[in-house]
């Protein structure tokens, strides 16, 4: 597994499943059953998709009585969406000098094209 922890994040939530228990997890603490109720695999499976996640610090758990509930750590969250914030942000501000280059290409293209067409309305076009 990648060493950095925003490689470990985005590798952990590759997988689809593990994204749909980080969703789950963003309405509140679950166990590792209530987690594996609603898919058709094992409570092994599910905790190995939970043990990912553990390692990539997306979640975590505790112990309560007899309960072993599992929180999601938001802090990776925000990690991996400043992450995808900063392209976003290059890449607007790339867009927008390019809307601004083509659209002082536009201005010019129509500042040649005025004279000739004067000509034409006039007649004196060659």
């Amino acid at each position: 597994m990648a060493a950095d922890p925003l490689s470990r994040a985005f590798s952990a939530l590759a997988d689809p499943t593990r994204r749909d228990l980080v969703a789950r997890l963003t309405t509140g603490d679950a166990t590792v059953n209530e987690l594996a109720a609603p898919y058709e695999v094992s409570l092994q499976a599910v905790s190995r998709h939970l043990r990912v996640l553990e390692e990539a610090g997306l979640v975590s758990r505790s112990r309560e009585a007899q309960r072993r509930p599992v929180h999601l750590e938001a802090e990776v969250l925000d990690l991996m969406t400043k992450w995808i914030e900063r392209y976003r942000r290059q890449a607007e501000e790339r867009f927008q000098r390019l809307d601004s280059v083509l659209e002082q290409m536009q201005e010019q293209e129509q500042d040649r094209a005025t004279p000739v067409d004067a000509d034409v309305r006039e007649g004196t076009a060659p």
